[in-house]
């Protein structure tokens, strides 16, 4: 076989898998679209919920503090869905340009930090009802085991593990995939 076509048919030598660069792009699209599709159902939700509030009667009852949090839950919230339905607009924008591998670049940055404030927007409101109905004792431990959870599972966990991956790729020269 063709040296110059061997070389092609690898693509990223890390991710373990023989194919093309533009197969490799047109998986991590894909993939990418497919995690995206889980939050996006969350922060529209929240969103909502959000945007229904001061529309409830017992919103008139909030402290001027539960009302800043709120507030705040809203403004990330809305970040979040700002980041996370950015992909689209990119990639709709920029369609048949050529952009595929900006487009994976890009969207898979807007996402981690669109997941971010998601779990900000998504603490957030778990102070906010904790502060409402419960005592400040019971807000703080519910609050912090949230927010506990996301830095845990959605970033100390995938980190760690990305950090194990590239010490034994550089110690052993092997990978567990791109994915």
């Amino acid at each position: 076989m063709n040296r110059a076509i061997v070389g092609r048919m690898e693509g990223d030598p890390g991710s373990g898998r023989q194919e093309t660069d533009n197969a490799r792009l047109d998986r991590n699209l894909s993939e990418l679209l497919q995690e995206l599709r889980v939050a996006l159902p969350g922060v529209q939700v929240l969103f909502a919920f959000l945007l229904t509030i001061p529309f409830n009667q017992r919103f008139a009852l909030l402290t001027t503090a539960q009302e800043r949090i709120y507030l705040a839950t809203l403004l990330v919230t809305t970040v979040a869905a700002v980041l996370l339905i950015a992909p689209t607009a990119y990639h709709r924008i920029t369609f048949r340009k050529q952009q595929k591998a900006r487009l994976v670049l890009i969207a898979n940055r807007l996402a981690i930090v669109g997941l971010g404030f998601l779990a900000l927007a998504m603490t957030g409101v778990v102070l906010l009802i904790t502060d409402f109905l419960f005592s400040t004792v019971l807000t703080v431990l519910c609050t912090t085991f949230a927010g506990l959870m996301f830095a845990t599972f959605w970033y100390a966990l995938p980190l760690w593990r990305r950090a194990t991956l590239e010490d034994d790729h550089q110690r052993f020269g092997f990978s567990d995939g791109d994915s």
